[in-house]
C-alpha cells in the first residue's frame, strides 16, 4: 500500500528551495549524471525531463533531444528552470496524471523525482503511454536502505517517523512489471555522502526541498534537546576522516515499452 502525498505540499516544499537547490543538490548531480551515461546512442524527435527541477541537466538533454520539455509539480523550481534556457517548453505537470499526448516522447528522463510519488505504478504507466514504440525511459529513484544512518538516529529521539520509506528491489521490479515497461538496462549503486555533523545533512535535506515526509505523520518541532538527542545518536557512524556518512541506495533503469 502506498503512502498519501500532499502534492501541493511537496510543490511549494521544492518552490521555496528552488534557489538554494542547485548549491546543496550534490547527490543530485551525482545520480543524474550517472543517468545520463546511460541514454542509448540515439538520435531522439522529443523528449521529456520528468521533475526537471532547477533545469540542470537540460542542457545534457537539449543535445539529445531535437525538442525538449521540462515537467515538474512545482512552478517555482520550473521558473528556476526556464532561467536556464535549454527547453523548448516549460509544464507544469504531476508524473502520475502527465498532461501529455500518448506517444508523444522518444526520450523520457526521471532523475530522483518518483519517490515522491503516491502511485509509482500509475506514474510508470503513465510514463509508458506517452512513450513512443521506439523511445527509451530512464530512471532513477532511491531504494530501501537510504539514508538509514538519520533514521535509525531519529529512533533514538522519538516514535515519529522522519524519513520516507523506500521502495525495495524486489518491490520496484514488481512495479515495473505491473506497468508493463520492459528493461533494457538495470543498475544499482550505493552513493555516500559526507557531511560535518547533523545540522549540515538536515539543512542539506532542507535546501533541496527534501525534507518533507509522507503520510499524515506528525514530527513536532526539532527543539534543542531533540537536536542533541539525534546529533549523540548519529555520532555511532563518525568515520575516522572525522566526518559523517548519509548513505543512499539508488536504482537506475533503461525502460521501453
Amino acid at each position: 500500500m502506498f503512502e498519501q502525498v500532499d502534492k501541493q505540499a511537496l510543490a511549494n516544499r521544492f518552490g521555496k528551495a528552488a534557489q538554494s537547490y542547485d548549491q546543496y543538490a550534490l547527490l543530485q548531480k551525482e545520480v543524474g549524471r550517472n543517468l545520463l551515461s546511460l541514454i542509448p546512442d540515439e538520435n531522439y524527435g522529443n523528449g521529456l525531463d520528468l521533475g526537471c527541477g532547477s533545469g540542470f541537466f537540460l542542457p545534457d538533454l537539449q543535445q539529445w533531444c531535437n525538442y525538449l520539455l521540462a515537467l515538474d509539480i512545482s512552478t517555482g523550481m520550473l521558473k528556476q528552470a526556464a532561467l536556464r534556457d535549454n527547453a523548448q517548453g516549460y509544464v507544469c505537470g504531476d508524473a502520475e496524471a502527465l498532461p501529455l499526448c500518448s506517444e508523444s516522447q522518444d526520450l523520457v528522463f526521471t532523475s530522483l523525482a518518483l519517490q515522491w510519488c503516491h502511485d509509482p505504478v500509475q506514474a510508470f504507466r503513465e510514463i509508458k503511454r506517452v512513450l513512443t514504440s521506439r523511445g527509451y525511459a530512464l530512471f532513477a529513484t532511491l531504494s530501501e536502505g537510504s539514508l538509514f544512518e538519520l533514521r535509525e538516529a531519529w529512533t533514538a529521539v522519538d516514535d515519529h517517523e522522519h524519513i520516507n520509506q523506500f521502495m525495495a528491489i524486489p518491490e520496484l521490479r514488481s512495479v515495473l512489471q505491473n506497468a508493463e515497461l520492459q528493461c533494457k538496462t538495470w543498475q544499482t549503486r550505493r552513493h555516500v555522502m559526507h557531511y560535518a555533523d547533523v545540522n549540515a545533512i538536515l539543512q542539506s535535506l532542507k535546501q533541496i526541498g527534501a525534507s518533507q515526509v509522507n503520510g499524515e505523520r506528525s514530527q513536532g518541532l526539532l527543539t534543542r534537546q531533540k537536536l542533541f538527542r539525534l546529533q549523540q545518536a548519529y555520532e555511532r557512524y563518525r568515520l575516522p576522516t572525522g566526518l559523517l556518512p548519509v548513505t543512499y541506495n539508488v536504482c537506475y533503469g533503461v525502460l521501453h515499452r
